[in-house]
């Protein structure tokens, strides 16, 4: 009865105006201009998140003004974020984080406070008090965990290695925003002892075992309870309440509702019916994070940024720099190559959602970005809105120089491996197997070749991989496999069969296109995804492709077909 009561006044003035309720129109603003312009960016070839934040541009009070209810656009967003990080909690369970514990707590420690350091010490610079220059730098450091890992998410790019330092990092700094947002009222001179700050991060810490504990032990066998029931409506609803009672429970200790969420899925995660719950909140996420990319957008005042363009531009010019340095250097000190390191800085490089609710708990407390006041929030905004709209293009950029970088070392490795390549295998490889990359399909089909006896050689991009075979005494040629050269030090004018078992269907339509030139008559099999693929692949030169989406499918209907084949094997055995 309490929600009813609750509906009342909407349904009062939704009969006034003619049945309609008053924020309708503004949600239906919101749905189309976001559909409109998100379908303009994907026709450009842009992101959804760029059209999504240009979006609320257009429409927020300082642009069209097709929207005025704020509060209820920032009340959707935030379950935008809560859903968004929820998903990706359930994408990473408990094991996954176990392995990047050392670039959560040592890379991100590093990179936020070398970030804040290089910040206030550059706001000390122009006269900036220390304490300003510290809350500067704390909301500076904050990066978007919702942009950065749906980038990531959107190019399977998660599990790499940019991907898993941008997640130690994003992770750490979700955390961080506690303490900072615990120091806010010493910063600005108004107490806070430190028991009390003691006090918030035990219960905070207290909580999040809590939690962990609980996913650990009770969540699975209450997921499979409801599973059982094979009710898709049941299911669904457990599964959202514990995603918003976990974010409520955790900020009840002082924990963000982002990093509630994002334990919710953890919690889920721990249960073989993740995959199920994924399915099912996918849809409700994507409609609301979509929200919260709209909403960030309408934060910026055009007219303020057309205004102050120089400003404005200097200030983002100078948070990428910045941003990009320092976090490239905190995670080269961890013992990543630089092309890794270029690539994690640019990623982190934009300004994100929680430095929001960080500058407004600072302006409630008399603290301004760079003591700036009205002027410095405005400057902070409009940077970052920008920032934002800019992250897919940088982290295109970062791509793009880590595939440079990645070229430019492999081909040091293969002229280095000319003078050690020993002239009798060179001389010597006849109707061998080239074997094109060396990843765990590549592993797998060397260990049976080298069974049964059968002449190859591997050929590979990946350092540590080519370190391997190495260690074991395969041969192997460094470099990579799209090339001409480096297919020629691998003997392919005598080679009998090329097998590319590398995973990315680009690699592969190069190396198959390159192999055919070289050899017309070499047999060249790829490996791939999906069956979408095969034509292409076979269009480069391949003579068979072989699709693990098929492959499957093969299998699904070999088990189906079995008992009807049991059955008739002792059908034939009675009648006989």
């Amino acid at each position: 009865m309490r929600e009813y009561h609750l509906l009342l006044p909407l349904l009062a003035q939704a009969e006034e105006g003619g049945g309609m309720l008053p924020f309708l129109p503004e949600v239906v603003a919101l749905l189309a201009a976001s559909a409109l312009i998100a379908y303009i960016c994907f026709r450009l070839g842009l992101v959804p998140i760029v059209g999504f934040l240009l979006a609320g541009v257009a429409i927020g009070p300082n642009a069209l003004g097709l929207v005025q209810d704020r509060q209820l656009i920032d009340a959707v967003a935030e379950i935008g974020v809560i859903l968004l990080l929820f998903t990706i909690g359930i994408e990473f369970s408990l094991e996954k984080l176990a392995k990047i514990k050392e670039l959560l707590f040592i890379g991100g420690g590093l990179q936020t406070s070398l970030v804040i350091a290089a910040v206030a010490g550059i706001a000390l610079l122009f006269g900036v008090s220390w304490q300003v220059s510290i809350f500067t730098g704390c909301l500076i450091v904050l990066s978007s965990t919702v942009i950065v890992l749906k980038l990531l998410g959107e190019r399977g790019e998660t599990n790499s290695p940019g991907g898993q330092i941008s997640l130690g990092i994003l992770i750490f700094q979700d955390l961080a925003i506690i303490i900072m947002v615990l120091f806010v009222p010493i910063l600005a001179g108004e107490g806070g002892s430190a028991l009390d700050i003691v006090w918030a991060l035990t219960k905070a810490v207290g909580i999040i075992v809590l939690v962990l504990v609980f996913a650990r032990r009770v969540m699975p066998p209450v997921l499979e309870l409801v599973a059982r029931t094979c009710s898709t409506e049941i299911f669904l609803l457990t599964v959202i309440a514990i995603c918003f009672g976990t974010a409520w429970l955790t900020s009840l200790a002082g924990v963000s509702l982002s990093l509630g969420a994002f334990l919710a899925g953890l919690i889920v995660s721990e249960s073989s019916f993740s995959e199920y719950a994924f399915g099912e909140i996918l849809p409700l996420q994507i409609l609301f994070s979509a929200t919260f990319f709209v909403s960030v957008g309408m934060l910026l005042d055009v007219g303020f940024m057309v205004m102050n363009l120089p400003l404005v531009i200097g200030l983002v010019v100078g948070i990428i720099v910045l941003k990009a340095l320092v976090t490239g250097g905190a995670v080269r000190l961890l013992g990543y190559p630089w092309r890794t390191s270029f690539l994690s800085g640019l990623l982190l490089v934009q300004v994100g959602e929680f430095a929001f609710v960080l500058e407004r708990t600072g302006r409630e407390m008399g603290l301004s970005f760079l003591g700036q006041g009205e002027m410095g929030g405005q400057l902070f905004i409009a940077a970052s809105v920008i920032l934002m709209v800019l992250t897919p293009f940088l982290a295109q950029a970062g791509y793009a120089l880590d595939g440079w970088l990645t070229h430019r070392e492999n081909e040091r490795h293969t002229q280095s491996m000319t003078a050690q390549q020993s002239p009798e295998m060179q001389v010597n490889l006849q109707n061998h197997v080239i074997v094109a990359g060396y990843g765990m399909g590549g592993q797998q089909l060397v260990r049976v070749l080298h069974g049964s006896r059968i002449p190859y050689i591997i050929v590979t991009l990946s350092p540590s991989g080519a370190d391997e075979a190495e260690a074991e005494g395969l041969p192997v040629v460094r470099g990579d496999g799209s090339r001409l050269y480096t297919l020629e030090l691998a003997g392919i004018a005598n080679a009998k069969l090329l097998v590319a078992a590398d995973d990315d269907p680009a690699m592969a339509r190069r190396i198959a296109s390159v192999a055919r030139m070289a050899n017309p008559t070499l047999q060249i099999v790829v490996r791939t995804r999906y069956i979408a693929e095969t034509e292409p692949l076979r269009a480069a030169g391949a003579d068979d492709v072989i699709a693990e989406e098929l492959e499957s499918i093969v299998q699904l209907l070999r088990w189906c077909l079995k008992p009807t084949r049991l059955i008739r094997t002792r059908l034939r055995r009675i009648l006989t």
